[in-house]
């Protein structure tokens, strides 16, 4: 299985950055894994909010194959601890899925389009983190969901 993370936007914080390389260089040593960044749509100024939301979609569903497992980070989607994104993760492993792709929305979130094409929805937090940092977010749990699945002491019980 391959996971692929799609984000809006590059992350302007070098040090942010850092880390993301770092927790991405972990997690390949354990799964085929692609960080996809979207370039900033231009003239946003110009466009509603409806109208940002959906050229993201197009933009984030030109990214996604027919066959590939959509998962929508969304503060309205499923919330679980870390051992149970690992269990989340297996169950995709086991399924014979090809892909399975995060995706991080724009700043005002998902167009129906993406959300109808979306297999699942998971929430990192009732909070709201700024998009670069939900980078880091899910990539290190995706690393500490595999050290869990591997019984490694990265993750403490």
């Amino acid at each position: 299985m391959t996971i692929k993370l799609i984000a809006i936007g590059k992350t302007d914080s070098k040090q942010l950055q850092a880390l993301i390389d770092d927790y991405c260089k972990r997690l390949g040593f354990y799964i085929k894994f692609n960080l996809e960044i979207i370039p900033d749509i231009k003239n946003v100024k110009n466009l509603s909010e409806a109208q940002q939301k959906q050229k993201e979609g197009e933009l984030i569903l030109a990214k996604i194959n027919a066959t590939d497992a959509l998962i929508l980070l969304d503060e309205n989607g499923k919330q679980m601890d870390s051992v149970g994104f690992s269990n989340y993760l297996q169950k995709h492993m086991n399924s014979g899925i090809k892909q399975v792709v995060f995706v991080i929305g724009g700043p005002y979130g998902f167009s129906e389009d993406v959300y109808q094409q979306a297999k699942g929805k998971i929430s990192l937090s009732k909070m709201t983190f700024s998009h670069q940092m939900v980078r880091l977010f899910i990539i290190e749990q995706l690393y500490r969901g595999f050290t869990i699945l591997r019984n490694e002491p990265y993750h403490h019980r």
